[in-house]
């Protein structure tokens, strides 16, 4: 299907009419999406209205089930320019999370809308809310989890649920430049990244939930809850996120699979994917709102 590239007049529009007049968020300079992408939202709200009235973590596990089946495709995101990809057809893990939680907002919002859910899709990718170059994006895992905590977008539980201090020194971005378009053969850009990388590594608030303590610390798990799996690669935080999902006393997640190249219910339990992961540390969990 043909590509749209759309300006944010409908954003300013949502803005100045909807409940989202007390924001001060500036929309989006232009929206990657497609007709199909439109149709999805539009499928969403109807289907997933009767479950409107579920509590928060309810409703975006029942969101992340609705997207079962759907392709994985990496680097969706990497636009020049850069603007808001709406892109609900095909899904890496982190923008397969991104737009659940948007939708899920959405849906709970007065007026649901397509261009609600730009306008929350906007929040939750954003440093400022708006799209003001490659790094206005939230790239690290971390900092996306502290930036929305701050916006009561999602809570940060990873100490309440007996996570123990993690300490980041971020620097992958900046050391493997050739890996991202927009800073391979940008040596500014790259400076800037880096330090971006050093102010998130300095914050002294991030918190984790060793992989040996996952089982003892499930009870305190909710269906819905952001899962980021955390990484011993230098210079990482994470290399994955899903959504926790229980079936019955089994602890599992959900989440838009490299390997199954679509989005899945974790055939493995929580405890069981992260002891297999050669790299990963363990877990860092954020609570929708």
């Amino acid at each position: 299907m043909q590509k749209i590239i759309m300006t944010g007049l409908a954003l300013c529009a949502a803005l100045l009419t909807g409940p989202a007049c007390k924001q001060t968020i500036e929309p989006a300079a232009r929206v990657y999406t497609t007709d199909e992408d439109r149709a999805i939202v539009e499928r969403y709200l109807a289907e997933m209205k009767p479950k409107k009235a579920l509590p928060m973590g309810q409703l975006v596990a029942e969101s992340a089930l609705f997207f079962l089946g759907v392709p994985y495709v990496a680097s969706t995101l990497e636009k020049e320019p850069e603007g808001l990809v709406a892109n609900l057809h095909e899904m890496d893990c982190a923008t397969f999370v991104d737009n659940v939680i948007a939708l899920a907002r959405t849906l709970k919002g007065a007026n649901p809308s397509f261009d609600g859910y730009c306008l929350n899709l906007l929040r939750l990718r954003y440093r400022e809310g708006a799209v003001s170059g490659y790094l206005s994006r939230l790239h690290y895992t971390s900092d996306w989890v502290y930036v929305n905590d701050k916006r009561n977008i999602v809570r940060d539980v990873n100490k309440e649920t007996g996570g123990i201090l993690l300490k980041l020194d971020l620097s992958f971005m900046s050391t493997h430049p050739d890996s991202y378009r927009q800073l391979k053969g940008n040596p500014s850009l790259i400076e800037e990244i880096a330090q971006k990388e050093k102010e998130i590594s300095a914050r002294a608030t991030y918190y984790f939930v060793p992989r040996d303590k996952i089982e003892a610390c499930a009870g305190k798990m909710q269906p819905g809850d952001v899962v980021c799996f955390t990484t011993a690669v230098k210079g990482l935080d994470t290399l994955h996120v899903g959504f926790i999902y229980k079936d019955g006393d089994r602890l599992t997640f959900i989440h838009a699979s490299s390997l199954q190249k679509k989005v899945v219910v974790e055939s493995a339990t929580l405890t069981e994917y992260v002891q297999k992961g050669k790299n990963t540390t363990g877990i860092m969990l954020a609570r929708p709102l």
